[in-house]
């Protein structure tokens, strides 16, 4: 098979490089400087196993900024571009998805295209009835940012939201190149497949909620958070994952898809969409008074990224901690090598972290890490397990 992907993310690329084991891969970004990376075998993006199957696995992947050249005879095109919620309007940003999906449909009538990208339920129904074609289809991922082709080569299940022959030969495609053959795989409607994935993450979005206000409750009443997440966990029905608190939900998918789920919710009555939504604001409220209690006068932030092996900081929670200090006239210093500018939101990013560990009255963390073990006295973190 031919294959192009459009967009070199973690979607996209997790896509390609799992694709081109066994099919000719064009993979297309908007960045000259991401193409140039891939042709060289280099991953534009932080994550392990895709640095290692590109640099030494025999791939059939190339890229390009041209589109169409990229579709031209092509069997399938992925479309792995972003999406977003926006607030103020209320509905999910899908410009660059539809853009794409006409191009890609004018280079080449007869591809089927099928959307990575994140989308509110019924937009397949929508886009086939606007440019009058059933080529094209919805299969939802589910990875985690630093390992997502170790997620795709181990599926824990493949959706698509289709039940054409070439919905099925898709299917095949993934099962193809990955090392888990056995994965559960469903065939789904197209509406039902979108909301499979919204459903997904704003549970998980409510599992780290729950864990977080629990947390906030041990901390007011002076307990033990840990040794209660560790009774809690131990019954089977809830198991010790996925419990760690921080100070929010964040990333690329869970604050929008919980927004955007909330907001497909208008015509239906719901009480827990809502909560959930809130509960993240409210858990970054109680976080940034406890910090501004300590009567710091410089907070340090120690890292952006949401996870440990990331280079992703887009929606990163400790961000709207960082905010609301900032609220209270507090200097904020940030440490964040991954960060070119000298300022990030008006606070000054320091680069050497003995500089930055000097003048911080408070460090905040994410993540707790070893570089901190000499300051520990003065480290505000809620990660008791030490995990994402």
């Amino acid at each position: 098979m031919k294959i192009a992907v459009v967009g070199l993310g973690y979607v996209g690329m997790s896509n390609a490089v799992l694709l081109a084991q066994h099919n000719a891969v064009v993979a297309v970004d908007l960045d000259p400087a991401r193409v140039d990376a891939v042709n060289a075998k280099v991953s534009p993006i932080e994550d392990a196993e895709l640095s290692e199957y590109l640099a030494t696995r025999p791939l059939d992947l190339s890229a390009t900024t041209d589109l169409a050249a990229a579709v031209a005879g092509a069997d399938y095109a992925i479309v792995a571009t972003p999406t977003d919620y926006d607030p103020k309007e209320n509905f999910f940003d899908t410009g660059s998805v539809d853009t794409v999906i006409r191009q890609v449909l004018a280079a080449n009538p007869t591809v089927t295209v099928v959307v990575k990208s994140t989308i509110p339920v019924g937009y397949v129904q929508r886009m086939r009835a606007a440019l009058q074609t059933d080529r094209i289809l919805f299969s939802p991922e589910f990875l985690r940012e630093g390992h997502a082709l170790h997620d795709n080569l181990h599926p824990s299940r493949i959706i698509v939201g289709c039940t054409t022959p070439a919905a099925r030969r898709f299917a095949d495609l993934l099962v193809q190149g990955a090392v888990r053959k056995d994965a559960p795989i469903l065939f789904t409607g197209p509406d039902e497949a979108e909301a499979i994935k919204l459903f997904s993450n704003t549970y998980l979005a409510m599992r780290v909620a729950y864990f977080n206000e629990l947390d906030s409750y041990a901390m007011a009443g002076g307990m033990d958070t840990r040794q209660i997440i560790d009774g809690v966990g131990l019954d089977p029905r809830i198991g010790a994952h996925y419990n760690n608190p921080s100070f929010g939900y964040g990333g690329y998918c869970l604050p929008k898809d919980t927004k955007q789920l909330l907001a497909n919710y208008a015509a239906v009555p719901q009480n827990m969409m809502q909560a959930i939504v809130d509960a993240n604001r409210t858990r970054k409220d109680f976080l940034a008074d406890r910090i501004v209690a300590l009567n710091p006068r410089v907070v340090g932030i120690h890292r952006l990224v949401m996870k440990a092996g990331s280079d992703n900081f887009r929606q990163s929670s400790v961000q709207g901690i960082m905010k609301r200090i900032k609220a209270k006239g507090i200097t904020v210093v940030v440490f964040e090598p991954e960060l070119a500018d000298d300022s990030f939101f008006g606070s000054s990013v320091v680069r050497d972290l003995g500089a930055f560990k000097a003048q911080c009255d408070v460090i905040v963390a994410n993540r707790l890490t070893a570089d901190l073990a000499d300051v520990a006295d003065r480290v505000f973190t809620r990660d008791l397990f030490g995990g994402d």
